[in-house]
């Protein structure tokens, strides 16, 4: 299941990697892309979108 949040907050590569990795914790098989000037984090996986979103803002990003 594809899912779109926006993450804002990311300023760096790291930014980018730290939610990839929240993410991936949550799914290890998800697939993760993101666009750092969109502030967009597109998701396929099949799990729940607030278990996703909660993974993200617990890095310390904020999810519309």
């Amino acid at each position: 299941m594809n899912q779109t949040f926006t993450v804002t907050g990311m300023t760096c590569g790291h930014c980018e990697k730290a939610v990839t990795r929240a993410i991936l914790q949550v799914d290890p098989q998800a697939q993760v892309q993101i666009d750092r000037p969109q502030n967009r984090v597109e998701v396929v996986s099949e799990q729940p979108r607030e278990a996703l979103a909660h993974a993200i803002t617990e890095e310390g990003y904020v999810v519309a």
